[in-house]
């Protein structure tokens, strides 16, 4: 079983905006945000139909990075 580092805590990434160059908070799974239910689904079912047709095969978080600054979002694809 794969599991994310981001999602488990077991590590925190470090990423910059590429608009204002301050630090960018991450959001969490982006499969959370897609509805009300999308959260407690299980993670497989929803990579399924995250519109990223690798992140099942190559064992893959795709993360929301959000920029308090300037509102600019990031997607970053975690390795589990």
């Amino acid at each position: 079983m794969n599991i994310c580092p981001l999602c488990n805590g077991f590590r925190e990434l470090l990423l910059y905006c590429e608009n204002c160059g301050r630090k960018l908070e991450d959001k969490g799974k982006i499969m959370d945000y897609f509805d009300d239910y999308s959260p407690y689904m299980e993670i497989d079912l929803t990579k399924r139909e995250d519109g990223y047709p690798s992140t099942l095969r190559r064992h893959e978080c795709v993360h929301l990075f959000y920029c308090l600054h300037c509102d600019h979002e990031q997607i970053q694809w975690i390795k589990e």
